[in-house]
Protein backbone atom coordinates (compact mmCIF):
# COMPACT_ATOMS: atom_id res chain seq x y z
CA UNK A 1 0.00 0.00 0.00
CA UNK A 2 1.28 3.46 -0.91
CA UNK A 3 0.87 5.96 1.94
CA UNK A 4 1.49 9.69 2.25
CA UNK A 5 2.62 11.04 5.63
CA UNK A 6 1.90 14.59 6.69
CA UNK A 7 4.63 16.48 8.52
CA UNK A 8 2.86 16.10 11.87
CA UNK A 9 3.20 12.31 11.62
CA UNK A 10 6.97 12.62 11.18
CA UNK A 11 7.21 15.06 14.10
CA UNK A 12 5.25 12.73 16.39
CA UNK A 13 7.40 9.77 15.30
CA UNK A 14 10.59 11.61 16.21
CA UNK A 15 9.59 12.87 19.69
CA UNK A 16 9.14 10.12 22.29
CA UNK A 17 7.13 12.37 24.62
CA UNK A 18 4.65 13.27 21.85
CA UNK A 19 1.15 11.93 22.65
CA UNK A 20 0.95 10.27 19.20
CA UNK A 21 4.51 8.94 19.19
CA UNK A 22 3.75 5.20 19.33
CA UNK A 23 1.34 5.10 16.40
CA UNK A 24 3.46 7.47 14.29
CA UNK A 25 6.69 5.63 15.05
CA UNK A 26 5.04 2.34 14.08
CA UNK A 27 3.89 3.84 10.79
CA UNK A 28 7.40 5.12 9.98
CA UNK A 29 8.86 1.73 10.94
CA UNK A 30 6.38 -0.02 8.63
CA UNK A 31 7.72 2.13 5.79
CA UNK A 32 11.33 1.43 6.82
CA UNK A 33 10.60 -2.31 6.95
CA UNK A 34 9.04 -2.25 3.48
CA UNK A 35 5.54 -3.14 4.70
CA UNK A 36 4.27 0.16 3.31
CA UNK A 37 5.51 2.35 0.45
CA UNK A 38 5.87 5.75 2.11
CA UNK A 39 5.71 9.12 0.36
CA UNK A 40 6.44 12.60 1.63
CA UNK A 41 6.81 15.92 -0.10
CA UNK A 42 10.09 17.74 -0.38
CA UNK A 43 8.48 20.80 1.20
CA UNK A 44 7.32 18.48 4.01
CA UNK A 45 10.96 17.68 4.73
CA UNK A 46 11.64 21.39 5.18
CA UNK A 47 8.56 21.75 7.39
CA UNK A 48 9.72 18.79 9.47
CA UNK A 49 13.18 20.24 10.04
CA UNK A 50 11.80 23.71 10.78
CA UNK A 51 9.22 22.52 13.32
CA UNK A 52 11.47 19.95 14.95
CA UNK A 53 14.30 22.43 15.56
CA UNK A 54 12.07 25.35 16.60
CA UNK A 55 9.16 23.90 18.59
CA UNK A 56 9.39 24.17 22.37
CA UNK A 57 10.12 20.50 22.99
CA UNK A 58 11.90 19.71 26.22
CA UNK A 59 14.68 19.02 25.74
CA UNK A 60 15.08 21.03 22.54
CA UNK A 61 15.95 19.12 19.40
CA UNK A 62 19.43 20.01 18.17
CA UNK A 63 19.78 20.56 14.40
CA UNK A 64 22.24 17.65 14.17
CA UNK A 65 19.69 15.35 15.83
CA UNK A 66 16.98 16.48 13.40
CA UNK A 67 19.41 15.84 10.54
CA UNK A 68 20.17 12.35 11.82
CA UNK A 69 16.47 11.51 12.01
CA UNK A 70 16.07 12.67 8.40
CA UNK A 71 19.11 10.72 7.21
CA UNK A 72 18.37 7.53 9.15
CA UNK A 73 14.60 7.28 9.13
CA UNK A 74 13.16 9.28 6.27
CA UNK A 75 15.20 10.06 3.16
CA UNK A 76 16.49 6.52 2.51
CA UNK A 77 13.07 4.92 2.96
CA UNK A 78 10.49 7.33 1.57
CA UNK A 79 9.67 8.38 -1.97
CA UNK A 80 10.17 12.15 -2.12
CA UNK A 81 7.37 13.85 -4.05
CA UNK A 82 8.38 17.06 -5.76
CA UNK A 83 6.14 19.71 -7.21
CA UNK A 84 6.82 21.53 -10.44
CA UNK A 85 6.32 25.26 -10.86
CA UNK A 86 3.04 24.42 -12.65
CA UNK A 87 1.94 22.34 -9.65
CA UNK A 88 2.62 25.27 -7.31
CA UNK A 89 0.74 27.66 -9.59
CA UNK A 90 -2.23 25.29 -9.75
CA UNK A 91 -2.41 24.85 -5.97
CA UNK A 92 -1.92 28.54 -5.19
CA UNK A 93 -4.49 29.72 -7.74
CA UNK A 94 -7.00 27.15 -6.47
CA UNK A 95 -6.23 28.19 -2.87
CA UNK A 96 -6.83 31.85 -3.71
CA UNK A 97 -10.12 31.04 -5.44
CA UNK A 98 -11.18 28.95 -2.43
CA UNK A 99 -10.28 31.78 -0.04
CA UNK A 100 -7.69 29.76 1.85
CA UNK A 101 -5.50 31.70 4.24
CA UNK A 102 -2.26 31.09 6.10
CA UNK A 103 -0.93 27.61 6.66
CA UNK A 104 -3.87 25.88 4.95
CA UNK A 105 -1.97 26.32 1.71
CA UNK A 106 0.64 23.85 3.03
CA UNK A 107 -2.09 21.28 3.62
CA UNK A 108 -3.30 21.88 0.05
CA UNK A 109 0.26 21.27 -1.17
CA UNK A 110 0.44 18.02 0.82
CA UNK A 111 -2.83 16.86 -0.73
CA UNK A 112 -1.57 17.72 -4.20
CA UNK A 113 1.59 15.68 -3.56
CA UNK A 114 -0.42 12.71 -2.32
CA UNK A 115 -2.57 12.83 -5.45
CA UNK A 116 0.47 13.24 -7.70
CA UNK A 117 2.10 10.17 -6.10
CA UNK A 118 -1.20 8.23 -6.41
CA UNK A 119 -1.23 7.30 -2.73
CA UNK A 120 -3.81 4.88 -1.38
CA UNK A 121 -3.88 6.48 2.08
CA UNK A 122 -3.05 9.93 3.49
CA UNK A 123 -2.09 9.98 7.16
CA UNK A 124 -2.36 13.18 9.18
CA UNK A 125 -3.48 14.38 12.59
CA UNK A 126 -5.24 17.28 10.82
CA UNK A 127 -7.96 15.04 9.40
CA UNK A 128 -10.68 17.70 9.65
CA UNK A 129 -8.60 20.34 7.82
CA UNK A 130 -7.40 17.92 5.15
CA UNK A 131 -10.93 16.68 4.46
CA UNK A 132 -12.21 20.26 4.25
CA UNK A 133 -9.65 20.92 1.50
CA UNK A 134 -9.71 17.57 -0.32
CA UNK A 135 -11.58 16.72 -3.47
CA UNK A 136 -14.25 14.04 -3.22
CA UNK A 137 -11.96 11.31 -4.55
CA UNK A 138 -9.49 11.84 -1.69
CA UNK A 139 -11.98 12.02 1.20
CA UNK A 140 -11.94 8.31 2.10
CA UNK A 141 -8.15 8.14 1.86
CA UNK A 142 -7.53 10.63 4.69
CA UNK A 143 -7.18 9.38 8.26
CA UNK A 144 -5.09 9.51 11.40
CA UNK A 145 -2.76 6.55 11.91
CA UNK A 146 -4.37 3.64 13.74
CA UNK A 147 -3.88 3.91 17.49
Amino acid sequence: MKVYLDTNILIAASIQAHPHHAQSFELVNNVKDGLLHGCISTHGLAEFYSVLTRAPFSPRVHPAEAGRFLEDNITPHFELVTLSSDDYKEVLIASAKAGLIGGLVYDALHLHCARKAECDRIYTFNVKDFRALAADDLQDKISAPPA
